[in-house]
C-alpha cells in the first residue's frame, strides 16, 4: 500500500511539469514536427531579409561599382566608404533635409492632421462621415506613381491646375518651393493611416469619463487634454514611431523632384539611390544604407525606451 501511495504522490509532483510541457506545446507537434512546420518561413526570411542584409554589409566594405574595373574586380576597402560618407557634406545636407522632411510632413503634418480629422469625424454622421474618410483613404491607396503624376499635373507651370485656380500663370512650384511641395504631398498621401489609427483609439475612450468631464463643465479642449490624450498615449507613441520610420525611408518624393533642383529635396533615401544607381557607386550606396538602418534602429530604441518609461510610471 505504501508503494502505491508513493507512486501516487510522485504522479502528483510530476503533474505540474507535464502541464507546463503541454502548455508549451499547445499544437502537440513536438520539436521535430514544429521545426518542419516553420522551416519554409525561416527559409524565406533568410533569403529575403537576412541574406540581403549580409550582402549589403559586404558591399559597403568594397569599392564595387556598376561599371568599370571595380565592377569586375571589386576590392575590399574596409570602413573607407563609411569614412567617406561621414566626411561628405552632401551626406550631412541630405540628413538635415531628411530630418526637416520627417518632422514637418510626418511627426507634425500627418499625426496632427490625422488626429484632427479623427477628432472631427466623431461628430459627423451618415454620408458626410463616409465622404471625409473616403477622400482621406483615396489618397492613401492610390499608387505612388499615379499620385505623383496627379501632383505634377496639378503643379505644372504651363497650364497646371493650381496655377489656373490661383491665377498665377507660369508659377514653377516644383522649382521655387520644392521642399514645401514634397512635405505637403507626403502629408496628403499618408494622413489616412493616422486618421484610422486615432479613430480606433478614440472609440476606445470610456464614454463615462467624457460625460463626467462634460458634467463638470470641461470645454472641448479640456476634455481633450485631461481625458482623451491620457487614454490614447500608447496610440500616439505607436503612430509617431511608424510615421517617423515610414517617412524617413520613403522614396516617393523622388517621383516628383528626383532630389532636385540643386539637391534641395535630396533626402537620404533619394541620396542613396542617386549615389548607387545613376552614380554607379554601389559600395558607397550600401554603406550609406547601413548608416540609414542604424539611424532607424536608434529611433526604434528611443521609442521603446519612452514606451517602457510610460508603462513603468
Amino acid at each position: 500500500m505504501s508503494n502505491m501511495q508513493a507512486a501516487a504522490s510522485e504522479l502528483e509532483l510530476n503533474a505540474p511539469v507535464r502541464r507546463r510541457r503541454r502548455a508549451d506545446d499547445v499544437a502537440g507537434l513536438g520539436k521535430a514536427k514544429a521545426s518542419v512546420f516553420v522551416a519554409p518561413s525561416l527559409i524565406l526570411i533568410g533569403l529575403f531579409l537576412i541574406f540581403p542584409a549580409i550582402w549589403t554589409i559586404y558591399l559597403g566594405m568594397t569599392d564595387y561599382r556598376l561599371t568599370g574595373t571595380q565592377a569586375a574586380n571589386p576590392q575590399f576597402v574596409g570602413l573607407d566608404n563609411y569614412a567617406h560618407a561621414l566626411g561628405d557634406k552632401q551626406f550631412w545636407s541630405s540628413l538635415r533635409l531628411t530630418v526637416i522632411f520627417v518632422f514637418f510632413s510626418g511627426v507634425v503634418g500627418q499625426s496632427v492632421l490625422g488626429f484632427g480629422l479623427a477628432w472631427s469625424a466623431r461628430s459627423l454622421r451618415g454620408w458626410v462621415k463616409t465622404l471625409v474618410e473616403g477622400l482621406a483613404l483615396a489618397a492613401w491607396v492610390i499608387p505612388a506613381s499615379v499620385a505623383s503624376f496627379l501632383w505634377i499635373a496639378l503643379l505644372d507651370r504651363r497650364g497646371g491646375t493650381l496655377n489656373l485656380l490661383l491665377n498665377t500663370p507660369g508659377k514653377a512650384w516644383l522649382i521655387d518651393n520644392p521642399m514645401l511641395v514634397i512635405i505637403i504631398f507626403n502629408i496628403w498621401v499618408g494622413t489616412a493611416f493616422s486618421m484610422q489609427l486615432f479613430s480606433s483609439a478614440l472609440s476606445a475612450v470610456p464614454p463615462s469619463q467624457l460625460e463626467s468631464a462634460k458634467m463638470a463643465g470641461a470645454s472641448g479642449m479640456q476634455q481633450l487634454r485631461d481625458v482623451v490624450i491620457p487614454n490614447i498615449k500608447g496610440h500616439i507613441l505607436t503612430n509617431t514611431l511608424l510615421i517617423t520610420l515610414w517617412t524617413f525611408n520613403t522614396f516617393t518624393p523622388y517621383l516628383l523632384t528626383a532630389g532636385g533642383p540643386n539637391g534641395k529635396t535630396n533626402i537620404l533615401s533619394v541620396y542613396i539611390y542617386n549615389t548607387a544607381i545613376p552614380g554607379g557607386q554601389l559600395g558607397l550606396g550600401a554603406a550609406i544604407s547601413l548608416i540609414m538602418l542604424l539611424i532607424n534602429l536608434v529611433i526604434a530604441l528611443a521609442y521603446l525606451r519612452i514606451s517602457k518609461g510610460r508603462k513603468g510610471s
